[in-house]
């Protein structure tokens, strides 16, 4: 779903006009973090966990009706020939390991299975490499990541999104756990990050437009790394103001940092290839959610192991934030290469920096 309708969304705008869309397109998206942990805490807390999936049925059901009335049909002239062989070993790699990591350090499955996973995932991934260097027409074409905007795209924003994924998996936990919060009052806190998210939006391409991908990218990691990181500082007493100031302010800055990843992928991509990079940059996404998770559990169950301690408290989950905003933050360094110019396109400077050398002879 996501790579398909990205697709068309890639495709169908010119690229000066692709950071306005793609902000235009997330700020409906961002109703559902928004509406959903008030939501979603208020069902579990005063009616039935179960309602958490059942109210998608009917969402789901308009959503088929609506892409059927006005999507339309686009497809290739002459596709190439199906990649059934990759598709069967990238989907039991992605799978393998998006599945392993979401359950890792969670006491959920045998460590034998999560362990049978990876393994699997592993070694699928690694003889879908070596499948796709011999195949004329890959289903995921590694050939992509020679563009360095691309790449920085993929390796940076797995690392940014890594810290980003752990987030609603700890935080919610801690409000629940550390600080005996309902589902209902834990979602009405958890949700202002997305509020934020919200607000940045309108400002996303004239920031791009200022700034630069390149600044944007290396700074505004460090800037979004801080305030993840500064939810290790919230502890029973502390007041829900802070909090929610911090997490609102967090929301801002990841929120361009998302677009900016977003469309920076695209930057060097023919219209021929827009296919295969949205289904990787939907892959690397997946993987870099599940992996958040599976660091932020494994890092808040080697707190609990290191003070042998059983029971979980407010402050098991500190370590866990500072490491995955440390992980968010070292997405700056894969950024940092970029040259100056990168994404000038997209963010509509190329003006700008060709007026430049005439100012500074």
């Amino acid at each position: 779903m996501t790579p398909v309708g990205r697709l068309i969304l890639v495709r169908s705008i010119d690229k000066r006009l692709l950071v306005n869309a793609m902000s235009l397109v997330t700020i409906p998206a961002l109703v559902g973090p928004i509406c959903g942990p008030p939501l979603g805490g208020f069902i579990t807390t005063y009616a039935s966990w179960h309602w958490i999936f059942i109210i998608n049925v009917p969402i789901g059901l308009t959503g088929l009706a609506v892409a059927t009335r006005y999507i339309p049909y686009v497809h290739a002239e002459r596709p190439p020939r199906f990649d059934f062989v990759g598709f069967v070993l990238s989907g039991l790699g992605i799978g393998g390991l998006a599945f392993g990591l979401s359950i890792l350090g969670l006491d959920f499955l045998p460590v034998s299975v999560v362990v049978a996973l990876l393994g699997v995932g592993a070694v699928a991934t690694s003889a879908y490499i070596v499948h796709a260097r011999r195949t004329p027409a890959p289903i995921l074409d590694l050939a992509l990541f020679k563009l360095p905007t691309f790449r920085a795209s993929i390796f940076g924003g797995f690392l940014f999104r890594l810290g980003i994924g752990a987030l609603p998996f700890l935080l919610p936990l801690l409000l629940q756990i550390g600080f005996n919060l309902t589902p209902f009052q834990s979602g009405m806190i958890t949700f202002t990050g997305a509020l934020g998210s919200m607000f940045m939006k309108a400002a996303v391409a004239g920031v791009l437009r200022r700034l630069g991908y390149r600044t944007v990218l290396v700074y505004n990691s460090l800037l979004s790394a801080g305030f993840l990181a500064a939810c290790a500082s919230f502890v029973p007493g502390m007041p829900f103001a802070a909090m929610i100031v911090i997490l609102l302010s967090g929301g801002f800055f990841r929120s361009l940092q998302f677009t900016a990843i977003n469309t920076i992928a695209y930057a060097e991509i023919e219209p021929a290839q827009m296919s295969k990079a949205t289904t990787l940059v939907s892959v690397a996404q997946q993987l870099a959610l599940s992996t958040g998770v599976a660091v932020g559990a494994l890092v808040v169950e080697i707190t609990l192991w290191l003070k042998h301690g059983a029971a979980i408290g407010a402050t098991d989950f500190a370590p866990a934030f500072v490491v995955v905003g440390l992980l968010t933050g070292a997405a700056s360094l894969i950024f940092l290469p970029l040259p100056r110019d990168a994404g000038a396109e997209l963010a509509g400077r190329q003006i700008a920096l060709r007026a430049e050398p005439e100012k500074n002879p």
